[in-house]
């Protein structure tokens, strides 16, 4: 009974940080685990009135199996995780951008005036997409750095100069907002679609950028997750080990 508690009150991005394999749980029941998941489970359930006792009993059976599937991301050093997000999801987002935007634009100017939410589709993908290559540049060129250094400088046992923007916690708001906004637009693009699921009289090129965006939006999920509830939290709790020093 405590463990059931104990369950219920933990956050929805605690249990994918520590075993990926319950984001198919929250997604099955359509649980945002990594834009909202500092939320509690009781606190998710009471608001979209799921029964908080099927998710726990679900949540219990892959937590107490021994698969080996999901990766361990928290265990990863922080410099490690960034290169990853940087090699696998950021190079992701750039290389798919160009490709859904020449399909949507051919989607709009074939199908469009059957289908006009095709417009407001490619609205918001275009929107999303300048907004991501943004984010990932200021990522890239500013946030990431200066965790490498503060990783570094733990390793060598070296002070910290004060960056620009004072603490580590204003670019990582700044960030978690914008993630806020992309999974905003991405659950609009869902609901627009039917969840990805292209209408009867829909050809090939429309049936493969339905699944195309469908594939974005899970790698989105999962791009969010990592950096919003493991490397974000963990490096500030990192540099909360510095004394720093201001320029």
């Amino acid at each position: 009974m405590e463990k059931t508690i104990k369950i219920k009150e933990k956050n929805i991005g605690q249990f994918v940080a520590e075993d990926y394999r319950t984001a198919a749980i929250f997604k099955k029941y359509n649980i945002d685990f990594c834009c909202k998941g500092h939320r509690t489970l009781k606190e998710v359930c009471e608001k979209k009135g799921i029964d908080q006792n099927l998710i726990v009993d679900e949540l219990e059976i892959v937590l107490n199996s021994n698969s080996n599937q999901s990766i361990d991301y928290k265990s990863w050093p922080l410099d490690l995780l960034i290169d990853y997000i940087e090699k696998t999801h950021h190079r992701y987002v750039e290389e798919k951008i160009p490709i859904l935007k020449q399909f949507l634009d051919k989607l709009c100017r074939v199908h469009g005036e059957r289908h006009p939410e095709l417009f407001k589709i490619n609205k918001l993908f275009i929107a999303s997409s300048n907004e991501l290559t943004a984010h990932m540049k200021k990522e890239e060129l500013i946030l990431f750095p200066f965790i490498k250094k503060l990783v570094r400088a733990k390793l060598d046992s070296q002070m910290v100069l004060q960056p620009a923007f004072g603490t580590v916690e204003n670019p990582i708001a700044m960030m978690m907002n914008e993630h806020d906004n992309e999974g905003e637009r991405f659950r609009i693009i869902a609901e627009l679609t039917n969840n990805y699921q292209p209408p009867v009289d829909a050809c090939n090129t429309y049936r493969v950028t339905f699944a195309m965006l469908d594939e974005f939006e899970k790698d989105l999920h999962l791009h969010i997750h990592l950096e919003n509830n493991i490397l974000f939290p963990g490096a500030v709790k990192l540099e909360k080990q510095f004394e720093i020093q201001a320029n």
